[in-house]
């Protein structure tokens, strides 16, 4: 008899495991190399070249010690954020393995005869306001608020910021915090290698006269000085950005998607103050993942939540066909004509819920909230606005 697979082992993402399963990373985790390099690299530099010199030239050894000793343990503790941020699930919902059969507001009854695909949009009520959430056509459910689909990791992500490549990974609902303390403390210790290799360059100028002279003593505090200065435009910049956007409650994705289109008189449903934001960011408690990798697949074993708004299933490899059909979808690009099409000649017999006569939203009604999610391809939005 096979030994059963493991979940990570029948996973439908692209995302890549170790461990068995216990860290999970995004497609591009080769990135963390290049990643590691630019911060251990310079901070190696600095300790060898700058912060040993640094302990020779106080009175009192002790503080030049501990400047070399900070240094090492900060550095210690941003790489740990780092790995926390790109080993973690970020929040990624549980694919169906079948499309939900039932749907609120939809007679599934009377579906058998007409034929009808799933509606692509549907809404829920958030804070008392009607947010439209979406169907995914390749994870088979109607997406919670706030989520949306990375193309890079082809999975779903709760919250979903943003695909960063530079930790290989998605940042979402269960590692954003990471993410942001990783960036923060970047800058921090871009300013504090920054501050040393200065004050290095200031003491060697007071010993040997000019500038000049302290350059050719200590090429390396120069070019420290250099890179760090690079460095924090980037990182910086970026806790800056993250900052306003914690203020506001909001994603990355949804400041980029809604930025121009409706100014800012736009209705953030999410946003309860900024010091509430700012609590829920740093001081909730974060919830644990929806997906047991080291799990064994179970063959035939599915749990479809009956309103179809948020999905928990356990991985299924019973129905690999229908699997192959939703990602051959994916090929066909963003026209969603072909693929309702494609789905209504092949899948009419299997596909269940459907059948309302309800036609799509406009685009032209009021959006609420940031809960909505759309495609970036002008083709989608001009033939099927009601996605």
């Amino acid at each position: 008899m096979a030994k059963p697979k493991r979940v990570y082992q029948s996973w439908k993402g692209n995302n890549k495991f170790l461990l068995d399963g216990r860290l999970i990373f995004g497609p591009d985790a080769k990135s963390l190399i290049i990643t590691f390099t630019l911060i251990l690299v310079p901070v190696v530099i600095f300790c060898v070249f700058v912060a040993s010199n640094l302990a020779h030239k106080f009175t009192a050894g002790s503080i030049g010690y501990a400047i070399l000793v900070l240094a090492v343990v900060f550095t210690i503790y941003v790489l740990f954020l780092l790995l926390s941020t790109s080993t973690k699930d970020p929040g990624i919902v549980p694919r169906n393995s079948h499309p939900p059969e039932e749907v609120s507001g939809y007679d599934s009854s009377a579906s058998i005869d007409v034929g009808k695909p799933l509606p692509r949009t549907k809404e829920i009520i958030v804070n008392g306001l009607p947010v439209r959430v979406k169907y995914c056509e390749t994870c088979m459910l109607y997406r919670p608020p706030r989520c949306s689909h990375c193309s890079v990791c082809n999975n779903c992500v709760e919250r979903f910021d943003h695909h960063c490549p530079w930790v290989g990974q998605c940042i979402g609902k269960r590692n954003y915090r990471c993410f942001f303390l990783f960036v923060s403390s970047t800058a921090l210790l871009c300013v504090y290698v920054f501050s040393m290799s200065a004050l290095y360059l200031k003491l060697l100028v007071d010993d040997y006269g000019t500038v000049w002279k302290a350059v050719k003593v200590s090429p390396a505090s120069v070019a420290l000085m250099a890179y760090c200065f690079v460095s924090l435009w980037f990182v910086g910049g970026l806790t800056g950005f993250h900052l306003y956007l914690i203020s506001r409650n909001q994603t990355t994705y949804e400041n980029f998607r809604h930025r121009g289109l409706r100014g800012d008189n736009r209705i953030n449903v999410y946003y309860r103050g900024c010091m509430n934001s700012f609590v829920e960011v740093f001081c909730s408690k974060i919830e644990p993942s929806k997906n047991n990798f080291r799990g064994y697949v179970h063959e035939g074993a599915s749990k479809t939540s009956k309103g179809g708004n948020i999905q928990v299933t356990e991985v299924d490899i019973s129905d690999e066909d229908r699997r192959v059909k939703v990602e051959d979808d994916l090929e066909i690009g963003d026209d969603l004509m072909k693929i309702s099409q494609r789905r209504n000649s092949q899948d009419i017999g299997d596909i269940r819920g459907r059948g309302s006569d309800r036609s799509p939203i406009s685009r032209s009604e009021l959006d609420f909230g940031f809960g909505l999610e759309s495609q970036f391809s002008s083709r989608s939005e001009s033939r099927h606005s009601g996605w």
